[in-house]
């Protein structure tokens, strides 16, 4: 009696959508290997949701009790103008579209660490390397890695987040595919010296958005500063230097507590900077290569949806892969179980910046007086009603297995 060979799949990224689709390749009888360029699963990040359909998978992974252990309960956002005054405040599923009680918001190192655990028997994980090269045959990929080893799999999946390298090597330049929503970021942490607990506070002139957010009762405060900008500025500024550089020119005027965040930024060794950006792939596949959450379709944080698409898709995507024993095919069901999901969820990100960055004083107006006459329209539910449609769209499927 012959045993068949596992099916050998090497994922890049171990970050929310790599660990998922592990998970699943794993239980669908699949051999799985994770490269990861960091040392070691990162902890920290910002806050994240989980809402919608995305809960559905974590229920379906017996991980539901671990991820709501770390929900960080936010229970007010609060606006002010450009004049420092309080406009008004809201609880944050009126902007969302989740729903009270039932959506999970917790740091991404919380929901990383949690799916790592489900996986770290299970898998072979490669630290500290990165994919350099892909060469394909008729029955699997010849993967070159950066620390020196070269390795055949049938499969190879870039779950390796916006700035893929995997999509790179397989689909050819980032320019190609992204779709620049028009911002750009900073986002740092800073010292707990106002007291907030399960709440953010925002701070609005046109174009510009101060966020300071509360992750619980933490004495760190996760801190944003965000602005239009009419392209991307990496050309200009390419280091970290010169882009704080740049934030701190363009919110050098700022009123409220803007200067307490420069200072912040100017001091801080966790500063992140990029934009907001989606992408837009005419297919997710190319031969033995797909790819998966972010790295096929970021939907930008303004959706407020990338990491619950990243595990409703490898959800779909391993389901998929087991269902079918030609990968071809299982990578066209992928898509076409997941596409319009996507869409939707993408569509999400204009009305996240029209809330959180308004561009011109009349948008922000508009803004300003929505979040005054918030409390009466809540009753008619209005608020946030295209984003609970767009993030439960989905029906889980139910795969064999």
């Amino acid at each position: 009696m012959t045993t068949a060979r596992k099916r050998q799949v090497l994922i890049s990224g171990a970050s929310v959508a790599g660990p998922t689709l592990a998970y699943w390749l794993v239980r669908h009888g699949f051999g799985v290997t994770i490269v990861e360029k960091a040392p070691a699963v990162r902890s920290g990040g910002y806050p994240i949701d989980v809402r919608g359909t995305a809960l559905d998978v974590i229920r379906r992974m017996g991980a539901y009790s671990r991820v709501a252990a770390a929900h960080i309960d936010t229970r007010r956002l609060t606006f002010f103008g450009g004049d420092g005054r309080r406009i008004g405040a809201l609880r944050p599923e009126s902007l969302t579209g989740g729903v009270e009680g039932r959506d999970l918001e917790l740091p991404r190192g919380a929901l990383t660490a949690v799916l790592y655990d489900l996986v770290r028997d299970d898998c072979e994980f490669l630290f500290n390397d990165t994919i350099t090269g892909l060469e394909e045959h008729a029955d699997g990929v010849d993967v070159q890695l950066g620390g020196g080893q070269r390795r055949r799999f049938d499969l190879v999946v870039g779950a390796d987040g916006l700035h893929s390298n995997t999509r790179r090597l397989a689909f050819g330049p980032e320019a190609d595919y992204e779709h620049y929503l028009g911002f750009c970021f900073a986002g740092f942490t800073i010292p707990n010296e106002l007291g907030l607990a399960h709440e953010g506070i925002s701070f609005n002139t046109p174009g510009k958005a101060a966020v300071l957010f509360a992750a619980g009762d933490s004495d760190r405060l996760h801190a944003f500063l965000i602005f239009a900008s009419p392209r991307p500025p990496f050309a200009e500024h390419p280091d970290l230097a010169a882009q704080r550089e740049l934030v701190a020119r363009v919110f050098a005027d700022g009123r409220w507590q803007v200067p307490r965040m420069l200072a912040g930024l100017r001091a801080a060794d966790d500063v992140f900077f990029d934009v907001t950006s989606q992408i837009h792939l005419p297919r997710w596949h190319s031969g033995r290569v797909c790819l998966v959450g972010d790295a096929a379709h970021a939907p930008s944080f303004l959706s407020g949806q990338g990491s619950s698409l990243a595990l409703v898709g490898a959800y779909v995507l391993a389901g998929e892969l087991a269902a079918h024993v030609d990968h071809a095919a299982a990578f066209a069901a992928y898509e076409r179980v997941m596409r319009p999901f996507v869409t939707m969820n993408q569509a999400l990100a204009s009305g996240g910046a029209a809330s959180l960055v308004p561009r011109t004083a009349v948008s922000l107006w508009m803004r300003n007086q929505m979040i005054r006459l918030a409390p009466l329209l809540a009753r008619t539910g209005l608020f946030g009603r295209q984003g609970r449609k767009a993030n439960s769209a989905l029906a889980l499927p139910a795969y064999a297995g």
